[in-house]
């Protein structure tokens, strides 16, 4: 052992059909300190005969970094590493030992590997890296929602990557977004500049379905200064495009997704859903092009913004429907049968193939 003191943090609330899994899996910490913001069930008990030490605190108005702040405060000082996640986010075994034969005594943050969503079959359907692990000084939470650690320490950030620890999540579906939208206002608010602060901003009009809020949030966004990650500026776009496509206004959302190609030609993304636009409107050519052009690129960047539909057997399937339409029979067998393997319980799938091979 390395001889690093390693404390895992947490805030909940009514969360005491998680407390068992949690506990289980961050038992390799040397302690486990956890701020209950209001539970009203067995929550506070639970955590506390598994051997976390639990503080409650009302945190008016709510906001998740003032939160997460209280819960790092009550982290012991002595502490070498602070790991944060939240009780519906499950630590892979082993995940201590990899951390401590990552870190070295000038680190300050560690990077590992999250899984945000899963395949049916329970394969990882949606990863990229988290940034929660991190020296007990020098940090701090900042914004409302969706809110991330700021090195505030001397000298420069030194952060490592720590193969091997993946952190999954197991989202709690009862609970609802609602309070997101508001948190995310006051959060531009606050940050109006902060390039990330209005996509997610503008993102979450989408989601709610306010698509001309959707399109001035994301345009302000693709003008800031700060804003010069393409993959996010073409993601911007995309649901530029998405939002002109809910207003009808097709004309407009295919001009945004071939901005979104130009600006980031290196992923799926924007020539899949170009390719789900032609199908929706029988432009087969299109459809077949865009195909073609999305199975191109064989690497996902592994960032939060890959999705999942543009690597799945979706492409495959399109390119099949396309091409039997166009008459490229053989071709159509190839997409349709590659599209089986990828869905082999899909019944529409099998059909299709089955309807191609009497063609051919």
């Amino acid at each position: 052992m390395s001889g690093y003191k390693i404390c895992v943090y947490a805030i909940c609330k009514n969360e005491e059909s998680f407390v068992d899994r949690w506990m289980d899996s961050v038992g390799e910490a040397d302690v486990v300190v956890v701020t209950d913001t209001g539970s009203t069930d067995g929550t506070v008990e639970r955590l506390r005969s598994r051997g976390a030490i639990v503080y409650t605190e009302s945190i008016l108005p709510w906001r998740f970094d003032t939160a997460r702040n209280a819960a790092l405060g009550h982290v012991p000082e002595d502490v070498d590493i602070c790991v944060s996640n939240d009780l519906d986010e499950i630590f892979e075994p082993g995940w201590r030992k990899k951390l401590e034969d990552a870190w070295q005594p000038f680190h300050t943050r560690a990077r590992y590997l999250f899984t945000w969503t899963f395949n049916s079959d329970g394969t990882p359907k949606k990863q990229f890296p988290m940034e929660k692990a991190h020296r007990r000084m020098g940090y701090k939470w900042i914004h409302p929602v969706h809110e991330i650690l700021q090195f505030t320490g001397e000298g420069e950030e030194q952060s490592v990557w720590v193969p091997g620890m993946v952190l999954n999540h197991y989202p709690d579906t009862s609970k609802p977004r609602s309070q997101y939208l508001p948190l995310l206002e006051l959060s531009a608010e606050e940050n109006p500049t902060d390039d990330r602060t209005i996509f997610w901003l503008g993102r979450e009009y989408m989601y709610y379905k306010m698509y001309e809020k959707c399109i001035e949030t994301l345009e302000k966004h693709l003008q800031l200064p700060s804003a010069h990650w393409d993959e996010e500026r073409c993601a911007s776009m995309r649901f530029i495009a998405k939002s002109y496509t809910a207003l009808n206004d097709r004309t407009r959302a295919k001009e945004w997704l071939y901005k979104a190609i130009a600006e980031c030609p290196r992923v799926r993304e924007p020539y899949y859903q170009l390719a789900r636009m032609g199908y929706e409107e029988g432009d087969w050519p299109l459809v077949y092009l865009m195909v073609e052009m999305t199975l191109k690129i064989t690497q996902k960047t592994g960032s939060y913004l890959v999705e999942p539909e543009a690597w799945d057997y979706a492409p495959y399937d399109l390119g099949a429907i396309s091409c039997y339409r166009l008459g490229l029979y053989q071709k159509s067998y190839e997409y349709g049968k590659k599209a089986c393997e990828l869905a082999p319980d899909h019944e529409r799938l099998k059909s299709n193939l089955q309807m191609i091979e009497k063609m051919i």
